[in-house]
Parts: structure tokens; C-alpha cells; sequence
């Protein structure tokens, strides 16, 4: 398994994701920073979702598929090498400025799966700072008074006073994901 990110937070999610769907299915868990190929501040479903599958792809390759399938840093499953990308992004609905992330899991078979996490409304000053060109991670931690929100619990970890953080809500959004890889034979035809 190999995901598209360093961010522990992001790695803790999908540790947490595998081990609720079968903790000894998956060899470990590998990690390369790869570009999103989007915005580093997404916003819209469209350019999310663009930015998750971009770092599936690029952590798949990065983990030796597209090369020799046993490269340097390949972890194999039983059934193959998966990339798994994660990316956040934000949307205005009405006068709320939103944030959410999508997952997406690729297989050297072509198999894809995507899901989408919960989202949560930010705080005016937040959506402020995000519209004059911060990032997420860095309005919040402007806000709050902090630094490395994003490698940690996240905004909505600070925004919940830790009833929820950024692993907890990413780690069902990976499982869905990695539902169409899991049954194959369920999800014949387009995947997008």
C-alpha cells in the first residue's frame, strides 16, 4: 500500500482505514511526498478530487508500479500494489466556506475507488483568511494560535475541542474508497 502524502495525519487515517477493513490483508504501509497537481488550497469537489487522484497515481508509480513492479520502496498486498490519495479542499455554499477531503484508491488493474469525507463549516475569520489566499492548515493555525494543525488533529480537531480529529474523519472516508477495489466484481465498467 502506498500513499500519496507524508502528512502523519493523513497516514494515521489510512493505518486506522486497514485495520478496521483486515489488519493482516496489507504488507505496510509506504509513504512518498508527491504533488497534487492542483492548488496547494483546492476548492471545489472537481479540483479535490483531481488532487487525490493525482496522488494515488503518482504514490502507485512512486511504489514501482509503473516501472519494475518490485521497485526500491514497492509494499505489495496479496492482490497488488495500491496508491491511496487523499486531498483536502473547501467550497462556498451560500455565505459558508465548507472543508471536506476526498480519498481515492487505484490498483495496478486499473481499479478505482473514490469517497468523499464529511464536511464541516469553518468559521467566518477562517473562510477571511482561506479567500485572501491561506491555506487551510495555516488559517487555522493563525487562528487558534498554533503550529502544525495540519500534520495533527487538524481544524477539526480544534474546531471540536478534539471530539473528532483529522484521522478519525479521513479513515471511513479511505475504506470507502477502497471498497470498489475489494469487490472488483461488483464495480465492473466506468469508474468515474
Amino acid at each position: 500500500m502506498a500513499l500519496g502524502s507524508g502528512n502523519p495525519a493523513k497516514r494515521r487515517a489510512v493505518e486506522a482505514a486497514l485495520r478496521r477493513l483486515a489488519p493482516h490483508r496489507w504488507a505496510q504501509l509506504v509513504c512518498f511526498e508527491v504533488a497534487s497537481g492542483v492548488r496547494d488550497q483546492p476548492w471545489g469537489d472537481d479540483e479535490t478530487l483531481q488532487g487525490a487522484d493525482n496522488r494515488a497515481a503518482a504514490a502507485l508509480q512512486r511504489a514501482g508500479a509503473s516501472g519494475a513492479p518490485d521497485g526500491p520502496a514497492a509494499t505489495h498486498s496479496p492482490d497488488g500494489t495500491i496508491g491511496i490519495g487523499i486531498e483536502g479542499g473547501l467550497m462556498r455554499v451560500g455565505p459558508v466556506v465548507w472543508s471536506f477531503s476526498w480519498a481515492v484508491a487505484l490498483d495496478l488493474h486499473g481499479a478505482r475507488g473514490a469517497a468523499r469525507s464529511a464536511a464541516f463549516a469553518l468559521p467566518p475569520r477562517v473562510a477571511a483568511l482561506l479567500e485572501a489566499g491561506s491555506e487551510l492548515g495555516d488559517a487555522i493555525d493563525r487562528t487558534f494560535g498554533v503550529q502544525g494543525s495540519k500534520r495533527a488533529e487538524g481544524a477539526v480537531g480544534l474546531l471540536t475541542a478534539g471530539a473528532l480529529d483529522r484521522p478519525g474523519l479521513y479513515a471511513p472516508m479511505v475504506v470507502l474508497a477502497l471498497v470498489p477495489l475489494l469487490h472488483a466484481g461488483l464495480f465492473d465498467g466506468p469508474s468515474r
